[in-house]
Order: C-alpha cells, then structure tokens, then sequence
C-alpha cells in the first residue's frame, strides 16, 4: 500500500491539477480569517473549508491515471487497493491544507504560548480539521469515479453534496463546526469526538462502496 500511496501522490504533484483547490482554500481562508477574530470561529471557517476542497481533491486523484495506466495497476495491486490509496492521498493533500490553515488561524486569533486553554483550542481545531476533511472525503467518493463517471455531472454533485454536508443538521462536519462557533460565544472549549467518530463510519462506508464498485466495473 506505501508503493501505491507514493504512486498516487507523484501522479497528484506531476498533474498539477491540485493547485486549483489550493489556490481556492487559501483565498477561503484568507479572506474569511482576519486578526483579532475569536480563535474558535477562525478554526471552524479553515475546517468547513475543507468539506468541498477535499471532495475536489478526490475528484482529480480517482481520475488522475490514464485508462491504461489504470488497468495496469488494478492487475498487479488490485481495483480496490488502487482506488483506496487514491482516496487516501486525497485525504492526506486536504489534511496537509488543513493544518495550515488551521495554524493560519491560531496565529491570527488564537492565544499565544502554551497555557492549557490554547493547547485546548488547537487540539479542537485539529479534530474540527480532520472531522471536515472526513466528511469532504465521503462526499467525494462518493460523487466521483466509480458512482459518477460524467465530468460536469460529477462537479455537480460534489458542488450540491458539500452544501449538504454544511447544512444538514445529520452533517458530522455542521455539528463539529457549529460546537466550536457557538462554544466562541458562550466560552469553554469544545472537542468534537461525536462527530469526528460519525465521520470516520462516513467515510469508512462511502469509501468502501466506491472502492466495491470500482473492483466490479474496472
């Protein structure tokens, strides 16, 4: 599994196809973080952030091999471990975005030095990331290749399934979102595990369907 992750992130980096959604996350952080805004609120906007870069990520990793190439790696590693470690390294690109932003964010709002409450509040920021980038990377796979094949009816479907994933009161990346803006307002620091465990099964399951399915139509 390492051969293929290294696989994928090299065919990632070569396409440069991953500097859109950079470009795009970091104008979403720059603009949306400004300082002496609440640490709490600052780190919920880099987290929700992530839901629709992450789910573009995973749109370009599944398909970033040409057809060929990707026959030839489903028949030495298999379809299913191909497509995983492509889910993975879009998981990990998000992640990697994430924590800069999520430090974007402490440094331009969050308390300074290393008192219990800013350790606190960096450790709800990275579970808000890591909760966002999960739910991201649900909705990716499951509105890209195998399920959605069609380039525009894909970008739909991921543009519609980020919304959902804002909005929906069942979202894990909403509640995880929604506990550090309002604990900005009423004090405390909160940390998420609820949501961040709802959206470790989200993943699991969307990723193991797309994963099921790309072994029986690939």
């Amino acid at each position: 599994m390492t051969a293929l992750l290294r696989y994928q992130a090299a065919l990632l980096l070569r396409s440069q196809r991953w500097i859109a959604p950079l470009v795009v996350y970091a104008g979403f952080v720059a603009v949306g973080i400004r300082p002496g805004d609440r640490a709490l609120d600052s780190l919920g906007y880099a987290a929700a952030g992530l839901v629709p870069q992450t789910a573009w990520l995973v749109r370009i990793c599944v398909g970033a091999e040409p057809p060929a190439a990707r026959a030839c790696a489903a028949a030495a590693a298999g379809p299913v471990r191909v497509h995983a470690a492509a889910l993975l390294t879009a998981l990990g690109g998000a992640l990697t975005a994430g924590a800069a932003g999520a430090c974007f964010a402490l440094l331009c709002g969050g308390p300074g030095g290393k008192s219990p409450a800013a350790t606190a509040t960096a450790a709800a920021g990275a579970v808000a990331v890591l909760v966002c980038a999960l739910t991201g990377a649900a909705v990716g796979a499951l509105c890209s290749r195998p399920l959605v094949r069609g380039r525009g009816l894909a970008v739909l479907a991921g543009g519609l399934g980020s919304l959902l994933a804002w909005v929906a009161a069942f979202s894990p990346a909403r509640s995880a979102v929604s506990a550090l803006v309002g604990a900005a307002r009423t004090g405390g620091v909160p940390l998420p595990l609820g949501s961040l465990a709802a959206a470790v099964l989200l993943a699991a399951a969307a990723g193991t369907a797309a994963c099921l399915l790309s072994a029986r139509r690939e």
